[in-house]
C-alpha cells in the first residue's frame, strides 16, 4: 500500500510586488495569509505546489516575494516546493528569481521526488500568449519519465487544464489538443493532475485519472455571471490534496476574514455527538 502525503496546492497568486491587482486585491498578501494558515494549522505537509500564474506581470520583484515566502513556509514546514509556469509567467525571470536556474526561455519541465511520490511538472505555455499546448518533445519526455512506475505513483501538475472549463472565456485561450496528453497518460502511474487557470474550483477526468483546477489564490472567476459578461470575484482559496492509500481527496480551503461561526474542542464535540447520538 502506497504511504500517504499532503500536498498544499496554490494557483493562480497573481503576485503584484508594488501595487494591487487590477486595483483592489493585495494578491501578495492573500498569498502570504494563505500560508500562514498552512503553518498555523500545524498538520503535516509533504509539499506546496503552486500551478502557475505566480507573478501577474512575470517581473522579478514579484517571483523574490514569493521565493521568500515560501521559503520560510516550506522550512517551518519541512515541505518541499514545486512550481509550475503560467501564461502570465516569463521563463527568465521564473527560472533566475524564483527557482534559481539561469536556463532563461526554456520550458520548465522537472521532476520532484517526495518520499517515493514523484509530481512531475509540465510548462504547458506559450510564451506571448494565453493558451497552453504540449510539444511532441515534451510528451516524449513525459513518457519516458513514466515509464518506469514510482513507488507511490506519480502526480502531474500544469496550469492549462486538459478538461473543459464552464467558463466561455476558456474555450479560446485553454489547453489545445488535451487528447495527446491523454493518450501520453493512458494506463501510467499518474494518480491526479493538479492545474490551475480558470479561477475557477473544477473536477474532472483525463484518460481516466482525476483531474483538480484548484481556485484561484487572487481571485475567483465567477462561474454564474450573466450571460456574455467576464467576472472577477473577491474570493480567495486553495486546495489540500490528501493521496491515501488507494486513493485521492482534494478538498478545497476558502480564506475569509469574517469571524468564525463556531469553534470547538473537537474531542468535547465528538463526546457531546455520541451522547445524542441513536
Amino acid at each position: 500500500m502506497a504511504n500517504r502525503y499532503t500536498l498544499i496546492h496554490l494557483t493562480d497568486v497573481h503576485a503584484v510586488a508594488d501595487g494591487l491587482l487590477h486595483g483592489c486585491v493585495d494578491s501578495t498578501a492573500e498569498f502570504g495569509n494563505a500560508l500562514d494558515t498552512v503553518v498555523a494549522a500545524g498538520q503535516t505537509v509533504d509539499a506546496i505546489v503552486l500551478s502557475g500564474d505566480i507573478a501577474d506581470q512575470g517581473d522579478e520583484p514579484s517571483y523574490r516575494l514569493v521565493a521568500r515566502a515560501l521559503e520560510k513556509a516550506a522550512g517551518d514546514l519541512g515541505a518541499a516546493v514545486v512550481v509550475a509556469m503560467g501564461n502570465h509567467d516569463e521563463r527568465g525571470a521564473f527560472r533566475s528569481a524564483l527557482v534559481g536556474d539561469r536556463k532563461g526561455g526554456e520550458p520548465y519541465d522537472v521532476v520532484s521526488w517526495v518520499g517515493g511520490l514523484r509530481i512531475v511538472t509540465l510548462d504547458s505555455t506559450v510564451p506571448g500568449e494565453h493558451h497552453g499546448e504540449l510539444s511532441d518533445d515534451q510528451l516524449e519526455w513525459l513518457a519516458s519519465v513514466l515509464a518506469e512506475p514510482a513507488p507511490d505513483g506519480s502526480v502531474l501538475v500544469l496550469h492549462h487544464p486538459p478538461i473543459p472549463s464552464v467558463l466561455p472565456l476558456m474555450d479560446g485561450i485553454g489547453l489545445r489538443e488535451p487528447e495527446r496528453l491523454a493518450r501520453t497518460l493512458a494506463g501510467s502511474d499518474v494518480r491526479i493532475i493538479l492545474a490551475g487557470h480558470t479561477h475557477s474550483a473544477t473536477a474532472g477526468t483525463l484518460a481516466g485519472i482525476p483531474v483538480w483546477v484548484g481556485p484561484g489564490g487572487a481571485y475567483a472567476a465567477d462561474t454564474m455571471a450573466p450571460a456574455g459578461r467576464t467576472r472577477g470575484i473577491p474570493s480567495q482559496a486553495f486546495s489540500r490534496v490528501d493521496l491515501t492509500g488507494d486513493g485521492v481527496i482534494t478538498t478545497v480551503v476558502p480564506m475569509s476574514s469574517a469571524p468564525p461561526v463556531y469553534e470547538l474542542d473537537t474531542e468535547v464535540l465528538l463526546s457531546h455527538l455520541a451522547g445524542h447520538s441513536g
